[in-house]
């Protein structure tokens, strides 16, 4: 699980959506999704899967590509 690349991957799909606005969604902390966007930390499972779903892709998709 490479970090960078799953912080690129969740950029890519927030396209123009702001942080406030998925992480509201989601029912994280907009700092907390910065962190996952940015490399520094990787989501619980849990949070996985709620992006995931919001998304509307796979958990494999976003995070073990």
């Amino acid at each position: 699980m490479d970090k960078d690349n799953i912080g690129a991957t969740l950029r890519k799909l927030r396209g123009g959506r702001t942080q406030e606005e998925v992480a509201k969604a989601v029912g994280i902390s907009t700092s907390t999704l910065c962190m996952y966007e940015t490399g520094k930390r990787v989501p619980k499972d849990e949070i996985k899967e709620r992006l995931a779903d919001y998304y509307k892709k796979s958990v494999k998709y976003i995070f073990y590509a």
